[in-house]
């Protein structure tokens, strides 16, 4: 929390280049990409960092098969050029991961169709992945016991790719990025109002932890607000060619339920796609696809009804799983970018794709739509677009994405060796411990080991059920601006979505956690996350 406080100090201290305005997926890219490139950069996020909906996703960073039935092909090769740099990029933590889907009887394109589209996927993404396979029934079978094949005609195998670790950890890190460049940012930051005199933006904002005015000054102001960009854009006045049609997308998680590493793709009763997502030693089922209004929606009985009905219908599990077998939902808004009028768009044909647009006399832009896929394109075109406006990047073609140098990551592991780090590893855990923490904190992760080379505790895992060990809280509470116990739980990592609360509530370090993260504020923080 020190490194909060410290950073809504320098917020009022200069005259920024940029002020970006939200931190979830494309707030972060911006920051990262401006800040790497030499932009003096600030960004502000009234929630926590990937609050929203860069919380809530599928964890795919795929091309987008299923645009290919709307013919959408640029979109397509696009998304796959972007998928196989992220993958290439981040290599441990966007992995290539197998889909098995299943195609029943009726459904509105012949089975051997849908594998000749997949392999014509397969072309426009490069061949970069496992070539796809067409699946008889009794290969489907062989392959995953627990699907129902009764209804199926047959089904095929391909590769996308999908995040290891969680979307908002994701996110974050490219938060940390930013940082690392000069960006200064901060959580729990709202703007209230702004105005623009004599080339420079005038921004309020309010620290909703300390209540107290923030005032930021910038010549430029990128709106990446999420769902929530039309709202900023009214507020400052601000017209545009694109708005916001919105989609709840909904994921319920249970104990995991294949012992494969596969993801199973369904098509829904109602002819919508349906993934069981593996999850460490948990499964993810879902998405819904459902239009609603505004930039906020809740899960519903319904929403888990359809989910539920699907899963048991589609999947031959012994004993139908129930209400009672969720450990944790997921439901999130997704933005999606329309050209001109919502109301004249046509939903189905709507995707994920994203827009820029610039308002080149006030020098701002607000990001429309997008997709984790898409993110470092975005990071890309937001850095352009201010070039254009007079914003100068005297670094315009630097590198300002992917893990650190092979020659850093060799050392981490040989380090990591020397120490017998993994015979450290708790015997639960998905992963040896050396893996878990690079792809977490990278170039950091040298620090983390020379926390536990001083104090072997440190290696040890804090709250039960978890795989989060006491390096890393030490860390995340210096590093990592948690505010409140639900920013370590669910975004930083993802306790809350694996461990049922109940069972987190009665760890007995889960004290000793919030005495790491908060101090002398532990126990109050504790009882507000209990409370809510």
């Amino acid at each position: 929390m020190q490194l909060r406080e410290h950073n809504i100090i320098q917020l009022e201290q200069d005259i920024f280049d940029v002020l970006v305005v939200g931190g979830g997926i494309n707030g972060a890219v911006s920051a990262a990409s401006l800040a790497a490139k030499g932009a003096r950069v600030a960004l502000i996020e009234r929630g926590d960092f990937a609050g929203e909906s860069s919380s809530h996703s599928s964890n795919l960073a795929w091309g987008g098969i299923k645009y290919m039935e709307n013919f959408e092909f640029l979109l397509v090769n696009k998304l796959c050029k972007s998928r196989n740099i992220l993958a290439e990029a981040y290599p441990s933590t966007v992995q290539e991961i197998r889909f098995l889907t299943t195609i029943n009887k009726g459904f509105r394109f012949p089975a051997f169709l849908v594998f000749l589209g997949a392999l014509l996927y397969w072309f426009i993404g490069r061949c970069s992945t496992r070539p796809p396979r067409y699946m008889t029934r009794k290969r489907i079978k062989d392959l995953e016991q627990c699907i129902d094949v009764t209804d199926a005609a047959a089904g095929l195998e391909y590769s996308d790719c999908y995040l290891y670790d969680n979307d908002a950890r994701f996110v974050f890190n490219f938060i940390r990025s930013a940082m690392n460049y000069g960006a200064i940012a901060a959580n729990y930051v709202q703007l209230t109002e702004a105005r623009r005199r004599q080339d420079v933006w005038e921004v309020t904002a309010k620290d909703e932890i300390g209540g107290r005015p923030v005032t930021i000054r910038a010549r430029s102001v990128v709106n990446a607000t999420g769902a929530y960009a039309d709202q900023l854009n009214g507020l400052l006045r601000q017209p545009t060619e694109y708005h916001h049609a919105f989609s709840k997308g909904v994921h319920l998680i249970v104990d995991k339920l294949v012992s494969s590493s596969r993801i199973l793709a369904f098509f829904a009763s109602d002819g919508r796609l349906f993934f069981v997502i593996p999850m460490g030693a948990k499964t993810c089922i879902g998405t819904t696809d459902t239009r609603v209004d505004g930039p906020r929606a809740d899960i519903t009985a319904e929403d888990r009804c359809f989910v539920l009905d699907n899963i048991n219908a589609l999947m031959d599990l012994g004993e139908p799983l129930t209400e009672a077998d969720i450990i944790a939902e997921r439901c999130g808004v997704r933005p999606l970018a329309v050209q001109g009028e919502v109301g004249g768009a046509d939903w189905l044909a709507l995707s994920r794709k994203h827009a820029i647009d610039v308002n080149k006399a006030d020098a701002y832009l607000s990001v429309f739509g997008g997709k984790l896929t898409d993110c470092l394109n975005v990071g890309e075109e937001v850095a352009t677009a201010l070039e254009k406006c007079g914003v100068r990047l005297p670094y315009a073609q630097q590198r300002w994405y992917g893990e650190p140098p092979d020659a850093v990551r060799d050392e981490f592991f040989h380090q990591a060796a020397l120490m017998q780090l993994d015979a450290m590893t708790d015997e639960r855990a998905s992963e040896p411990l050396s893996q878990r923490l690079w792809r977490r904190y990278g170039l950091n992760a040298i620090e983390l080991l020379d926390q536990i080379r001083q104090d072997p505790r440190k290696a040890e895992i804090l709250i039960k059920h978890s795989e989060y060990v006491r390096c890393e809280l030490h860390y995340v509470a210096e590093k990592e601006m948690v505010t409140k116990l639900e920013d370590f739980l669910r975004r930083r990592s993802k306790i809350s979505q694996v461990v049922r609360r109940e069972t987190i509530e009665n760890s007995p370090g889960l004290l000793e956690a919030c005495r790491i993260l908060f101090g002398g504020q532990a126990e109050q923080k504790l009882r507000e996350w209990i409370n809510v």
